[in-house]
């Protein structure tokens, strides 16, 4: 899985162009989480990974941009982003929300570029400014901050679904280096397609089993229908296009606004309990996201 080096960050201008991916990005995401509610009040957790990945590989094969040529070279990186950027997460996601909910899980995916920070330290051996270890340190702050009041109150979070999330932002942190290099060689829809039909294949002998285990509903399949043609496949293609324009760090930016939209979902649409401690955590971890995603200055 050897690939030419590639920066992890670029230092061009952040454009219009690059907030309107973020703003487009930060909807449609930030609405996934209730979504991921609607769908498990009918359907097993399993089915979501597989309608997603299905749906979201059916709207892409429509654009013209996702038939260019793939090097079968890079097929040992592309069945490793099956299962770590989609496959995985998208089964992590569900289950933790049987114990957490959307509003906690919206808050706790904005520390996913603290999560990214760590791990593209590691991966490409470098270590990161005294400002960016800072803006790490303040995000596991935030993110205690979110989960513990939520654990305490019984009501909104359990550990056990904390770590699904986690380890759900973990698994999008190494994928989003694995990555990188390919996205500087194939464009967006084309990349994009095809992990999501590796994902979908891996998801698909779970999937069949979580179908005999639901029970049909509209709303349900509706649910898992926006999330897979839009939430996945339009959106991470709109991901992708940002992290191949701006680099790893600054990619982050459509995730400081995830949790806001999320909690406000999850609070005016499906009544949710709002834990104010949870709230000035979502707080800290935007910040932290926002000093995470400036250019690494030393």
């Amino acid at each position: 899985m050897n690939a030419t080096p590639v920066a992890t960050e670029t230092h061009t201008r952040f454009m219009g162009l690059d907030w309107l991916l973020s703003i487009g990005m930060a909807i449609t995401w930030g609405s996934s989480f209730i979504l991921i509610d609607i769908a498990i009040d009918h359907f097993h957790v399993a089915v979501v990974p597989l309608g997603r990945t299905a749906f979201g590989a059916l709207a892409l094969v429509f654009l013209s941009s996702s038939r260019q040529k793939f090097d079968r070279r890079d097929l040992p990186v592309l069945f490793v982003l099956g299962a770590t950027w989609m496959a995985i997460p998208f089964l992590l996601y569900p289950l933790a929300e049987r114990t957490v909910t959307s509003s906690i899980t919206g808050m706790m995916n904005g520390a996913l570029p603290v999560v990214v920070a760590i791990v593209t330290a590691i991966w490409t051996k470098t270590m990161p400014s005294s400002r960016r270890i800072i803006a790490v340190v303040v995000g596991i702050a935030g993110i205690l901050l979110i989960a513990l009041p939520s654990i305490d109150s019984g009501d909104a979070a359990s550990p056990i679904g904390i770590a699904l999330l986690l380890l759900a932002l973990l698994s999008y942190a190494v994928s989003t280096n694995l990555a990188r290099p390919l996205q500087q060689k194939y464009n967006p829809a084309a990349l994009m397609l095809r992990v999501e039909l590796v994902a979908c294949i891996y998801s698909l002998p779970f999937g069949v089993y979580g179908m005999s285990q639901s029970t049909f509903a509209w709303s349900s399949f509706v649910a898992v229908a926006a999330l897979g043609a839009i939430g996945t496949g339009y959106a991470f293609t709109l991901f992708s296009t940002l992290l191949k324009r701006t680099g790893i760090a600054r990619s982050m930016i459509p995730t400081y606004f995830t949790p806001v939209v999320g909690t406000i979902l999850g609070v005016g649409f499906n009544n949710e309990p709002l834990v104010w401690l949870s709230v000035a955590g979502m707080g800290v971890v935007v910040i932290a996201a926002w000093l995470t995603s400036l250019p690494d200055q030393r």
